[in-house]
């Protein structure tokens, strides 16, 4: 089974946002190239804008190459309320 992610960019940097996997409650998981995973705030979506495909393929390239199975999407919910593009 794929996991759901969504790519953005955040200050000229893109970051995969990863609703299915665990965070603290309230918290988005994410991953960047520099520090790599963590956890972001719901809100960030209407901070940023979505990212193209040629902006979030080296990303994706290396998740995968970490193991994950992903289907890109362009809008995610959360079941505590939550947030979309």
């Amino acid at each position: 089974m794929a996991d759901r992610v969504i790519f953005r960019v955040l200050e000229d940097e893109v970051i995969a946002l990863l609703p299915d996997n665990l965070a603290s409650w309230g918290y988005i998981d994410s991953y960047m190239h520099m520090g790599q995973h963590g956890e972001a705030d719901p809100g960030l979506p209407g901070r940023t804008r979505l990212a193209t495909e040629a902006e979030y393929l080296p990303l994706l390239r290396e998740l995968e190459g970490i193991g994950y199975k992903l289907r890109i999407c362009k809008r995610l919910t959360r079941p505590f309320g939550g947030w979309a593009d």
